[in-house]
């Protein structure tokens, strides 16, 4: 038997990165699972957003783990189309027992160069789209009286850092929607908490663009230059793998964890013993 047999897990972001690896890791625990992602390239963002492809690839990743696999292309911008999904989810299987709000994107400008489209881009995807997720599902588990919901917030989301202001601005308010959310369901029998990990080995960070914040005017760097251009942690990491959140991710929304609620949790490589985080 599994941790989580007979239950349902909705992730946002689910075609690749961060989102399929929490996919397979809680249908490898039991759990059937429901995954939306917009599948399409954003205005602002330098580098691709996943495909069709990806999306196709993660359903079939978690029905090799003998779970049910249900996805759906859905812009998390989008708060009609999420309402509208989480509801047929909820007509389809009868319940919707665990969010991961993970939908994200990174870009790097200076504030001083930053335009009003990047800024938005970033904020309606990293912040609105977590409240536009929260309110599709929460409805749903609050009248159920059961829910688990972590969504994704950043190291980023305790500290600032240069050229990614409207970054950190939006997962810091990940952070404060989080907190509100879980006092607001406390007596529902839904836990509401963030993950806040340092790099994580996704396409978020292993791009061109995303070199070039990390190493300014190094032309074709070396992968030990760049590893060591990663480090931002106390343990001396470029970064963490997925599966690393994907565990932390299946401890708070286990039955484990019911008295864990309002919290931001790593992993963070050691950044949270330090006076912020990274």
């Amino acid at each position: 038997m599994g941790t989580f047999d007979g239950q349902i897990a909705f992730i946002t972001g689910g075609a690749r990165g961060q989102g399929r690896s929490h996919a397979v890791h809680l249908a490898s625990l039991g759990a059937d699972i429901v995954i939306v992602d917009s599948v399409k390239d954003n205005v602002t963002t330098p580098y691709g957003m996943a495909t069709q492809a990806d999306l196709d690839e993660t359903v079939r990743l978690i029905e090799a783990e003998g779970r049910k696999a249900y996805a759906r292309v859905v812009d998390v911008r989008d708060l009609d189309g999420l309402i509208a999904f989480a509801d047929e989810i909820v007509e389809r299987f009868g319940k919707i027992d665990i969010l991961l709000a993970n939908a994200g994107i990174m870009t790097a400008v200076p504030i001083a160069e930053m335009s009003g489209e990047v800024w938005a881009e970033t904020v309606d995807i990293n912040l609105t789209g977590v409240f536009n997720s929260f309110r599709a599902v929460l409805p749903h588990m609050v009248k159920a009286g059961y829910g688990r919901v972590v969504a994704t917030s950043s190291g980023g989301g305790h500290i600032g850092f240069n050229n990614l202001a409207h970054y950190c601005a939006a997962k810091w308010g990940v952070i404060g929607l989080v907190k509100s959310a879980a006092l607001e369901v406390a007596q529902s029998g839904v836990t509401v908490n963030a993950v806040t990990p340092t790099n994580v080995n996704t396409d978020m960070i292993r791009n061109d663009a995303c070199e070039a914040l990390f190493l300014p005017g190094i032309e074709n760097p070396t992968q030990e230059q760049i590893e060591e251009a990663y480090v931002i942690n106390p343990m001396g990491v470029p970064w963490i793998e997925p599966i690393d959140v994907s565990r932390t991710i299946a401890f708070l929304v286990s039955p484990e964890s019911k008295f864990i609620t309002g919290e931001t949790i790593g992993p963070l490589a050691g950044s949270g013993a330090t006076n912020g985080a990274a």
